[in-house]
């Protein structure tokens, strides 16, 4: 489970800034909500919104690009297919519009949950090389509080359970030292617990390839297979059924079964429509997430989808009776179909915007306050005051609906 991410000097982001998915105190929609063994609240769902070019994209993509840093080292040697479709060398680049920021470090920290601990990961980074890393854990069943390591340059300092472990005196500049662990103590507990959620745990989207997607999440799934017709059927699409099959040279054919009026035919995926398509990109996601409790991380959710479908894939985290294993699902959307106190909790809404040094900054609905230091209300009609750019992360739509008075 993600708790929080916090990013400094990234592309457009300048400055410090947090992504939290602890749930805030408020009373609204307080059953759909994650409550973790130790009785702490977590959100199954965030939607972030703003402006093209805001930084919305940035915001998800840093965090990508801590979790990429960990894991590529671990998948170097690795035979794995799969991984090595979904672990490609990302660039991590500072702010670039200030001459303090462009050779500054960037900054990430990250606290996220297993079963059994919390972790909080720290990572600075300067032209791919290592400045500075920590790691901490605290167990949920006795609430204890541990330091497992600290590297500050050049020098490496284990903790903890991690005390009586040994580093290599060359270890390269560029390596995490929390990847050089999962290389060389890879059936060490606490390493095999904080690596699992980087690699299993929290899962990015991408619509490039949906049928070679498919392959990944259904192959071993039969799962993963029943769930995605269950939603495909409550989508009420006329597609009753799907099979894979196998092609030369590594590649899949996806069929899709259709009944219209108890007349039955098979389509080839690539014959559907886009829509279609993105959905069986998108659906086997959906239900491994719902399935295995894991953190799911989707830019632009709304493209190609339809609102209706878009609020169905929702509800389907908010609904603990479905999402039984505390799954999230993190989103980027322009959708305002769902901006609404119906579908979302004040503290689910994000909001990406740009300020005049191109500096993207980062706030929820339920800490906003308007010019007079007044909170949204709860049952404020949160898409219509969003263009009218009471939120100040679209100012530029006002203009729009400001143009509707002057032919009243």
């Amino acid at each position: 489970m993600l708790c929080q991410f916090t990013v400094k000097n990234f592309k457009s982001i300048r400055d410090e800034m947090t992504f939290d998915m602890q749930a805030a105190a408020i009373s609204e929609h307080e059953d759909r909500v994650i409550k973790d063994r130790d009785g702490e609240l977590f959100l199954p769902v965030s939607a972030i919104y703003g402006p093209n070019g805001g930084g919305k994209s940035n915001v998800l993509e840093a965090l990508h690009s801590l979790v990429v840093k960990v894991l590529r080292p671990l998948y170097a040697t690795s035979d794995n297919e799969n991984a090595a479709i979904r672990i490609k060398r990302v660039l991590i680049e500072p702010f670039a519009f200030s001459a303090e920021t462009v050779n500054a470090p960037t900054e990430f920290e990250l606290f996220f949950r297993t079963a059994s601990a919390e972790y909080r990961y720290e990572l600075t980074v300067r032209k791919d090389v290592i400045k500075y890393e920590r790691l901490d854990r605290v167990k949920l069943e006795t609430g204890r509080r541990s330091a497992l390591f600290e590297r500050d340059g050049n020098e490496i300092m284990l903790k903890g359970v991690f005390s009586k472990l040994k580093t290599s005196e060359d270890l390269s500049g560029t390596l995490p030292l929390l990847s050089y662990l999962g290389i060389t103590y890879a059936k060490n507990e606490v390493v095999q617990d904080v690596l699992n959620w980087f690699d299993d745990g929290i899962d990015f989207l991408n619509y490039g390839n949906p049928s070679q997607e498919l392959r990944m999440a259904v192959s071993n799934s039969e799962d993963v297979k029943k769930l995605m017709l269950e939603m495909i059927q409550e989508m009420d699409l006329d597609i009753v059924d799907f099979r894979v099959e196998e092609r030369e040279h590594d590649r899949i054919e996806v069929f899709t079964k259709h009944v219209v009026d108890d007349y039955e035919t098979e389509l080839n995926l690539f014959n559907e429509s886009s829509g279609t398509k993105k959905l069986f990109g998108l659906l086997p996601f959906i239900a491994q997430s719902i399935l295995e409790g894991t953190t799911l991380v989707i830019d632009e959710l709304d493209a190609k989808i339809h609102p209706v479908l878009l609020r169905y894939m929702i509800m389907m985290f908010n609904d603990m009776k479905i999402n039984r294993h505390g799954a999230q699902l993190i989103f980027t959307s322009h959708d305002l179909s769902t901006m609404n106190s119906e579908v979302f909790r004040r503290d689910e809404i994000w909001f990406v915007a740009k300020g005049n040094k191109e500096n993207s900054k980062l706030y929820s609905l339920v800490e906003f306050k308007n010019d007079k230091g007044e909170s949204v209300r709860k049952d404020a009609k949160f898409d219509k005051q969003y263009l009218e750019g009471k939120y100040g992360a679209d100012p530029y739509l006002r203009k729009i609906i400001d143009w509707g008075k002057v032919n009243a």
